[in-house]
């Protein structure tokens, strides 16, 4: 619903409304979708050492990831109005070879560990995120334990994509960290760097405007979609915030606000982590 209402407007208007019938096409396949949760065993040997429960290079890749991903492939296709782009992208995937598949899901799941195939990878990320909400959502909370590094999923281990501020009671004003993978979400306390831990004065909170242009400060703190940079780091994630709009969605609105990546690239930060379901050369 989120990736609809945005493409409204978004210069990535096309982009998104394919990413809504992708997304449409996960929801579908999840609720079929039948998986195996770790033991207790391994469990407890996750939460002794300080690991994940579910790292991703060891279980979001049973043979049933493939068959996913090639039910993903067989909803975009048979949506008529795509760019042929779109058609071709899928005929490959589908032609791929399970070696191939298997060495870009290394890749994503490794943040760049090998060569991403950038057009493929929105498709392939989108089976993985499936298999990785399932797992997530078969743990119990018992399961879940804090990490030593607090930026970080603690189900999957995998980095965020964005960070929430909730409006509603009793969570309001808490600031929570949106997986990219599983979608889970963990509380991290607000005006602290999620990337390198700095708070205090070198925080700072920035937005645009829907043309591209600067705001000033007071127009900022207005904005639904803003970035929290450290001067230390130089990094930046963003921030949404509920209370400015209640529809915000992390992965969805991180897309739609590219203009606000252009210009913090220009001033000289760079993003925490990517988006999963967009993919750009270095």
């Amino acid at each position: 619903m989120r990736l609809r209402q945005l493409a409204a407007d978004a210069a990535l208007g096309n982009y998104l409304r394919f990413l809504a019938v992708l997304v449409d096409a996960q929801h579908a396949t999840l609720a079929s979708l039948a998986v195996t949760r770790p033991a207790a065993a391994q469990l407890k040997a996750a939460r002794e050492q300080g690991m994940p429960p579910i790292p991703p290079a060891a279980w979001l890749r049973d043979a049933a990831w493939s068959a996913t991903l090639a039910a993903l492939c067989e909803a975009v296709v048979a949506q008529r109005d795509f760019p042929a782009g779109v058609g071709e992208t899928v005929a490959r995937i589908r032609r791929a070879s399970p070696d191939w598949l298997e060495d870009q899901a290394d890749a994503l799941l490794q943040a760049g560990a090998g060569v991403i195939d950038t057009a493929a990878a929105p498709m392939i990320m989108a089976a993985l995120q499936v298999h990785g909400v399932a797992l997530a959502a078969s743990l119990s909370p018992a399961a879940v334990h804090p990490l030593d590094v607090p930026d970080l999923c603690p189900l999957c281990g995998s980095p965020p994509v964005a960070s929430i501020v909730c409006a509603l009671p009793p969570y309001q004003g808490y600031r929570y960290l949106h997986c990219a993978l599983c979608a889970a979400e963990w509380h991290r306390v607000r005006v602290h760097c999620t990337l390198c831990g700095a708070s205090g004065k070198g925080i700072a909170y920035q937005s645009v405007t829907i043309a591209g242009t600067e705001e000033n400060e007071g127009d900022a703190l207005e904005a639904a979609v803003r970035a929290e940079t450290c001067d230390d780091c130089h990094g930046y994630r963003k921030i949404l915030y509920q209370e400015k709009d209640a529809e915000v969605e992390p992965v969805a609105d991180d897309l739609a606000s590219l203009n606000l990546d252009l210009l913090l690239g220009q001033r000289g930060y760079h993003r925490g982590s990517g988006n999963p379901l967009l993919w750009q050369p270095d």
